[in-house]
């Protein structure tokens, strides 16, 4: 489903202070001679999957700043990659610029190269060599708990050690879609050794699969699951700050998605979709999206909580993206182990 939104006068007090705040002084996003073209260009049109909460003020303070107008289009990531694939072969260019976690089931030809200045801050890990896209958000994949359920003098350090808990066969929950896991798991120990933990894992623990990371932090949270062995740490931070009885920790491996911003390269506001790409790279932009929640890839910009990355501790991080062939292989290595449950 696909949703459209203009914005309107809203009262994001914080938002609108931090702007007014600004107003004395150019954000370090703005690009001079872009902004001028792009005022011009009046309007810029962009399609997510983030739900418009956390959207929403983020791009109001770049249309406070800029003075172009956002219309927001919300979808899920399968019906966005398929309405731009088929605007691109219709000819009939609507959006943009595109941030969601999915940018890699595109196809080049749909990704602008594109050199937002802001990008010299991003992590390699977090950036495509090719300037295709660039990350915004990191989704970190990491064991969590219902901490009333749950009593943990030690936590486990990876996989193997999960595998002790035999205390938690049958309170298991994962994301349906857990595949990122499953190849994170396989690329740390080996294809041998991987596939048998896995084996294991989903023969022994016969883990429910739950459809959407959001729901299993909150069925995690509301006792309905024990454990689960991979979930969003932005999530369970978000269920714990609600009072919710979550928590998670560091365990070898960690896999980690983007989400990403790509540019039309036949956009229709060219010039606004460099300058939105610019300021979603930049510390102000970077800074929104951490206080509405997500994980921001710039090492000078602090997550909410504080601590949210640094407690993973000393674990191997992996970034993982996939092409559109990777995805479907994946997705059916991990359709192969929940039927063997």
């Amino acid at each position: 489903m696909i949703r459209p939104a203009r914005f309107r006068v809203l009262a994001w007090g914080a938002f609108m202070l931090a702007a007014s705040g600004a107003a004395a002084q150019a954000p370090s996003w703005i690009i001079p001679d872009v902004l001028a073209a792009a005022k011009a260009e009046e309007t810029l049109t962009v399609y997510s999957s983030v739900n418009e909460q956390e959207a929403l003020p983020i791009w109001k303070e770049f249309e406070d700043a800029s003075g172009i107008k956002v219309n927001y289009i919300r979808g899920n990531d399968s019906a966005l990659t398929s309405k731009i694939q088929i605007e691109a072969r219709t000819g009939q260019q609507s959006w943009d610029v595109l941030l969601t976690t999915s940018v890699t089931r595109l196809p080049a030809r749909v990704r602008a190269q594109i050199d937002p200045p802001q990008a010299a801050a991003i992590d390699a890990a977090f950036k495509d060599p090719d300037r295709r896209w660039f990350g915004v958000y990191a989704n970190y994949n990491a064991p969590s708990y219902n901490t009333n359920m749950v009593k943990l003098d030690k936590k486990p350090a990876d996989l193997e050690e999960f595998l002790t808990h035999k205390e938690w066969i049958g309170h298991v929950g994962i994301d349906a879609l857990e595949f990122p896991w499953v190849r994170a798991v396989i690329n740390y120990y080996g294809e041998d050794k991987g596939t048998r933990l896995l084996k294991q894992f989903f023969e022994e623990f016969k883990p429910s699969p739950v459809d959407g990371h959001l729901a299993l932090a909150r069925a995690v949270s509301a006792g309905e699951y024990w454990v689960t062995p991979s979930n969003y740490v932005n999530l369970v931070n978000n269920v714990r700050s609600t009072g919710g009885p979550a928590d998670y920790w560091g365990a070898n491996p960690i896999a980690v998605n983007t989400g990403a911003v790509v540019v039309n390269p036949g956009a229709p506001h060219p010039k606004a979709a460099l300058l939105a790409a610019n300021f979603l790279l930049s510390k102000e932009g970077q800074s929104a999206v951490s206080r509405l929640g997500r994980l921001p890839v710039r090492r000078d910009v602090a997550p909410v909580p504080p601590d949210a990355i640094s407690k993973l501790g000393d674990v191997k991080i992996m970034p993982l993206e996939f092409s559109p062939e990777e995805e479907k292989s994946w997705q059916k290595r991990y359709q192969d182990f929940l039927q063997a449950r």
